[in-house]
């Protein structure tokens, strides 16, 4: 069910210029699945739905770009500060953080929601990242390097 929804909400969002999570939440009653404003703002959190300019007066939901995908100015922000350096190795990345900050730069990446990383586990100041693979370890080990860099 949820997935049909969030599927439908794709839809949604590609037709009409939907403003706000209340506007959702009517097109998705009309469509026929009931819904509150609070499964609908889940839904836009899980589906990673930014607000786009429409014509410099208004906004709509859309989908994030891939690109930076889901690297929101709150989780940079809290990456930032905490990172101190990053490396990898094959499909693993290791990331370094300053004592006692690497459970929430862990908890910052893994609501980034990549699919490139199969799962984390945190330490007092270390980060193990397990990727898809070499390719991908390589990719993330340089979004973070550049982060890290411009500190």
């Amino acid at each position: 069910m949820k997935k049909e929804r969030q599927k439908k909400i794709l839809e949604i969002i590609e037709r009409y210029n939907v403003e706000t999570q209340e506007e959702l939440t009517a097109r998705l009653m009309e469509e026929g699945y009931k819904v509150t404003q609070a499964t609908a703002s889940r839904d836009i959190r899980e589906l990673n739905l930014v607000k786009v300019s429409v014509d410099g007066t208004a906004y709509k939901y859309a989908q994030a770009p891939n690109e930076d995908i889901k690297i929101s100015v709150k989780y940079k922000n809290i990456l930032k500060e905490t990172l101190v350096s990053a490396d990898y190795a094959c499909h693993t990345v290791v990331l370094k953080t300053y004592s006692g900050m690497a459970q929430a730069a862990a908890a910052a990446i893994d609501n980034m929601g990549w699919n490139e990383i199969v799962g984390s586990v945190a330490g007092d100041d270390t980060i193990i990242i397990v990727m898809r693979s070499d390719d991908s370890a390589k990719d993330f080990y340089s979004k973070f390097n550049n982060l890290i860099a411009r500190k």
